[in-house]
């Protein structure tokens, strides 16, 4: 029992941290593009190079 003492608290930590990372990506607007990459992968390296 006295390692719920412990475990308990390290977990809410945790968790806290765990959602301060998440609350810090959507206010820096890391999901921002979710189109972007899925339409990048299809792409072929040379069109991703622009051309002179």
């Amino acid at each position: 029992m006295n390692i719920l003492v412990v475990l308990i608290p390290v977990s809410l930590v945790l968790g806290g941290l765990g959602l301060f990372g998440f609350i810090w990506t959507v206010r820096s607007n890391q999901y921002e593009d979710t189109e972007g990459a899925a339409a990048r992968i299809l792409m072929r390296d040379d069109d991703l190079v622009e051309k002179d």
